[in-house]
């Protein structure tokens, strides 16, 4: 079943680096970044893993958990963490979750039902698919899903700047423009009215009838 913005995140029981989980049991009342991988020991992701550990801090501050998904086991994980801090400079601190019988690569819809149900033997290449970012929201719903390329390495300050227009545009009724970033101005939505927008948004500009800019709200 292919998954959607919107959707319910698959709830699923796991082990991870880190005992196992329950997901949704584990996002708690927190949002959630879910990043996959094709295979251990594979040099681009070993690069993604060490930036998120770099950034972990920086999610935590918004209220968000971070965690790693490879089609291996936890005990390749568990190997792979160092190699991963050699080359980032920081230890993992987030859990990595292990799916040898791809499971959860398929109830992501990563890969086909009929991939089989073993990671052993499987190259980087047949996995490829497994390379998506999934924002999930305290309600459990998918807020984003971005999927790469293997030779593309992600951008995770794209994902905390997304995460931040997420968590003010839920409190606000505004919305955020192209390439916006933390402290620009926003648009109202179209549910403001004009009464609302005097008295809300002071100063706000007309640019187009549909389109009114304002200073991000505190």
């Amino acid at each position: 079943m292919a998954l959607r913005i919107n959707d319910i995140a698959p709830d699923f029981t796991a082990e991870t680096t880190q005992g196992t989980i329950r997901f949704h049991d584990w996002i708690g009342d927190s949002w959630a970044v879910l990043f996959s991988h094709p295979k251990d020991f594979t040099p681009v992701c070993t690069t993604e893993l060490g930036a998120m550990a770099n950034l972990q801090d920086q999610f935590a501050a918004r209220g968000a958990k971070i965690i790693g998904l490879s089609v291996d086991p936890v005990e390749s994980h568990g190997r792979w963490a160092q190699d991963i801090e050699d080359v980032g400079g920081t230890k993992v601190n987030y859990p990595m979750i292990g799916d040898p019988e791809l499971k959860l690569a398929k109830l992501y819809d990563m890969l086909a039902a009929d991939a089989g149900e073993t990671s052993e033997g499987r190259t980087p290449i047949l996995n490829a698919p497994v390379r998506t970012v999934f924002v999930i929201g305290p309600d459990k719903r998918i807020k984003l899903q971005l999927a790469y390329p293997m030779t593309t390495g992600r951008n995770f300050d794209e994902i905390l700047r997304v995460l931040d227009s997420m968590q003010l545009t839920a409190k606000h009724r505004v919305a955020t423009p192209a390439n916006w970033k933390q402290g620009e101005d926003v648009i109202l939505t179209a549910a403001v009215t004009k009464d609302e927008a005097d008295q809300q948004f002071p100063g706000y500009k007309t640019v187009k009838p549909y389109l009114r800019t304002a200073a991000q709200p505190k």
